[in-house]
């Protein structure tokens, strides 16, 4: 817990009056930045583990529809680009801006969005079951032990070179090989990642923050995917 962070998260959940544009109802999440965790305490004085999140402001850079697409979607936009290429500069020039991160999302109502809209954390309220997708940290090459839970070899009748060895990873005879995905050391993490089953804590939709309960994937200031689940 960084003190950056706790000053964040105690602003965030203080009541303000700074008027934010109406959320779109169909929109199902957002593109947002971990910031951190930190600890915040509810009406009773019990602690919670929350993650901040800054989500948005996320930009329309396209509206999909069934009749030229195929499927109905929105295209946002999140972190503003210095440098982009000459096809996504194009692309970009109705949302007036260019942007790092372009992810998609499928909604009901198209009649809600519009190219170069901009929406804002209060698609969220405190209370709205999510699921987060990101990308985990990376944690380099790891044995077997440390990266799928092996329980090691004996550390008696003789054994002293095999305390965290993988063991067998197949027969001799038949098949003669090792099967596909056979799990063995390798490089652990970095990878999709979605924890399902988080809910929201606070939403401070005038400075863009939501408070998330427990841990999300990622390391700070990664990008993350926030969708709203049932």
């Amino acid at each position: 817990m960084t003190t950056e962070t706790q000053d964040r998260a105690e602003e965030s959940v203080v009541d303000n009056d700074i008027a934010v544009p109406e959320a779109p109802g169909s929109m199902p999440g957002l593109l947002g930045r971990k910031i951190g965790m930190t600890t915040v305490y509810d009406d009773s004085g019990r602690a919670n583990a929350v993650t901040m999140v800054e989500v948005g402001p996320c930009v329309v850079t396209q509206v999909k529809t069934e009749q030229r697409d195929g499927y109905q979607a929105v295209q946002i936009g999140f972190v503003r680009a210095k440098k982009t290429n000459m096809p996504l500069r194009g692309h970009f020039e109705r949302a007036g801006g260019t942007y790092q991160h372009v992810q998609e999302f499928h909604v009901s109502d198209l009649g809600e969005f519009e190219v170069g809209q901009e929406i804002r954390a209060n698609v969220f309220e405190a209370g709205d079951a999510i699921k987060v997708t990101g990308r985990s940290k990376g944690k380099g090459f790891a044995g077997g032990v440390k990266r799928h839970g092996f329980a090691g070899g004996p550390k008696t009748h003789g054994q002293s070179d095999r305390h965290r060895a993988p063991g067998s990873v197949g027969a001799g005879t038949y098949p003669g090989r090792v099967w596909p995905g056979t799990r063995m050391a390798g490089h652990m993490g970095d990878r999709r990642v979605t924890t399902r089953g988080l809910s929201v804590a606070a939403v401070d939709a005038a400075r863009n923050y939501i408070l998330v309960k427990g841990p999300v994937p990622g390391a700070r200031n990664s990008i993350v995917r926030i969708e709203k689940q049932g």
